[in-house]
């Protein structure tokens, strides 16, 4: 049985910081995660911010190449954030994601596969061909676009932490511990 809802926290909900209430939602899925609920068990949208959020963070880390290094360039993945980014409505992202997998297919395999068993670090000409700092120049906010989506989201239910351990513990059949 599939967890129908997206949860978010009331503080998020009130925070003028809209990277709290993606904050949130991410904290919901890693306790569901340790909680050993299977992804395909969690709402799917919920795991589409999740992952726009893990994309929008490895690249202000250290770029495209940063994200793709780090998520080994899953196929799934990569079709997860296209989507996600037509979704909460970044057409300016989803065009420069579009573009820089275009540019990653043009490369080799094999360049691919050494870049990602080599420790990202290293000076490496595959990184620095990846890289598009047009990301940091787009007028458009991830943060504040997905967490509009989470919030105006048919499924969002925005409760106390309190409630929100309850919710869980009701899915999962078991008292959850608290931190």
């Amino acid at each position: 049985m599939e967890f129908g809802k997206i949860i978010i926290s009331e503080t998020a909900a009130k925070s003028e910081n809209p990277q709290d209430i993606v904050n949130s939602n991410i904290s919901v899925i890693n306790l569901m995660r340790e909680e050993k609920i299977d992804d395909d068990l969690i709402h799917e949208d919920a795991l589409m911010s999740y992952y726009l959020d893990f994309y929008a963070s490895k690249y202000a880390e250290g770029n495209f190449s940063k994200f793709v290094h780090d998520s080994g360039w899953n196929k799934e993945l990569n079709e997860l954030i296209e989507e996600g980014l037509a979704l909460i409505g970044a057409e300016k992202h989803l065009e420069l994601f579009k573009e820089q997998s275009r540019k990653l297919r043009l490369q080799s395999n094999i360049k691919l596969g050494k870049f990602l068993k080599e420790k990202f670090d290293a000076p490496n000409a595959f990184k620095d061909l990846l890289n598009n700092n047009a990301y940091f120049e787009l007028d458009e906010n991830l943060a504040e676009l997905n967490a509009a989506f989470l919030k105006s989201h048919p499924d969002t239910e925005v409760l106390s932490v309190e409630e929100m351990f309850k919710t869980l513990e009701e899915f999962v059949g078991h008292e959850i511990k608290r931190d």
